[in-house]
């Protein structure tokens, strides 16, 4: 993968401009949490998923490319990684990572794609 990690894209289902805030967001084995915040600017596009109690109250980022198809009814959206994948992928911190080049790469690395 390369920008397209980063694009809405491959999401079936997904209509450019979309507020994703607050969907339920699903791994390919189970529920992981919701989306806390998005972006849609195009070729570097992410959700920042609070994980709730499932993993402690965590935040994980995901490149939009993960994403593979939104379903604006039941406010859901279906990741492509699984539970353990988004578990143990690179910490997020919101106050030191939101616009950080080497975080995007350690993540874009994580997912098998490159950064921004």
């Amino acid at each position: 993968m390369t920008e397209a990690m980063w694009g809405y894209e491959g999401a079936e289902g997904y209509a450019a401009g979309s507020d994703l805030t607050g969907y339920r967001v699903e791994a390919t084995d189970g529920h992981i949490g919701k989306v806390d915040k998005h972006t849609v600017d195009v070729g570097a596009g992410y959700v920042v998923v609070d994980t709730g109690p499932w993993i402690f109250g965590r935040e994980v980022l995901l490149p939009a490319g993960t994403i593979t198809r939104v379903d604006d009814a039941e406010k859901t959206v279906w990741v492509d990684r699984t539970q353990d994948e988004v578990k143990n992928s690179p910490e997020y911190d919101k106050d030191k990572h939101a616009d950080d080049p080497a975080y995007r790469n350690q993540v874009g690395g994580y997912y098998g794609g490159t950064a921004v």
